[in-house]
């Protein structure tokens, strides 16, 4: 099974994987951006988001061989990978894992420590949604408030919806596996998961996602690491602050 992903430019390859809940057409406005530097930007779509498979399987060892074979089928070697949030630790644990095939390694806003569940009001929310009752994307978002209460998440995860046939409403992502396995997003990266090379960590100075505490363990997983914090930016740091995110990336690159 083959992910799905919408490739921009030509060039040096460039990986780019979503957070939990969203896809890689999340990205695209950065990516284009990039390609204009000789970079051809692959965004991919992690299994059970975006246009990519659904499966039962669903835990960072199997998105981590989700991308080999990726890399594998599209001839990819020497690529330069970035992740946030979810896709930031499968980032991670495939460049422990293919050390070989990274040359550069970016996580935005992850550390490589356990995070418990903290998405239950979002998986709530999502699940709530009636698509028999909801025929507009206005009517989704007025349904979803009540769970979500900021517009900026709501945004984001309404990306998800799409006309499955006329007149019909639905979420591309696979919500009943994810809520099933919604406790695997926050799980840590293996004790004895490193790699040597250029590292960047980007976090956004709104979030708490990356904090003092968590250099240390950065350090030992990730020896040639550095952490570069964005400002007026929160977890979202890539479309709060585009600017500062896209400068921070092309300077390590």
């Amino acid at each position: 099974m083959q992910l799905h992903s919408n490739i921009i430019g030509e060039g040096k390859p460039f990986i780019i994987l979503h957070g939990f809940l969203g896809m890689g057409d999340n990205w695209k406005t950065l990516a284009k951006q990039f390609s204009e530097s000789n970079f051809e930007v692959h965004l991919v779509d992690q299994r059970n988001h975006g246009r990519s498979f659904h499966s039962e399987e669903f835990d960072y060892e199997v998105m981590a061989k989700d991308l080999k074979h990726y890399c594998e089928d599209k001839n990819l070697s020497d690529i330069i990978l970035l992740g946030h949030s979810m896709g930031g630790k499968t980032a991670m644990l495939f460049a422990a894992k293919h050390p070989e095939l990274v040359s550069k390694l970016m996580v935005a806003d992850i550390s490589p420590r356990y995070y418990p569940v903290h998405h239950d009001a979002i998986l709530e929310g999502l699940s709530s949604l009636d698509f028999s009752e909801i025929k507009s994307r206005g009517e989704a978002d007025t349904a979803l408030s009540s769970y979500v209460r900021d517009t900026g998440t709501r945004m984001f995860l309404l990306k998800n919806l799409y006309w499955v046939e006329k007149g019909q409403l639905g979420l591309r992502m696979n919500l009943s596996v994810l809520k099933e396995n919604v406790s695997e997003v926050g799980e840590a990266l293996p004790i004895h998961a490193t790699f040597q090379k250029d590292t960047l960590f980007l976090r956004g100075d709104r979030s708490e996602y990356i904090g003092e505490a968590d250099e240390a363990i950065i350090q030992r997983h990730f020896p040639n690491s550095e952490i570069i914090t964005i400002s007026n930016a929160g977890h979202w740091l890539h479309a709060e602050n585009p600017k500062d995110f896209y400068a921070a990336v092309m300077n390590f690159i």
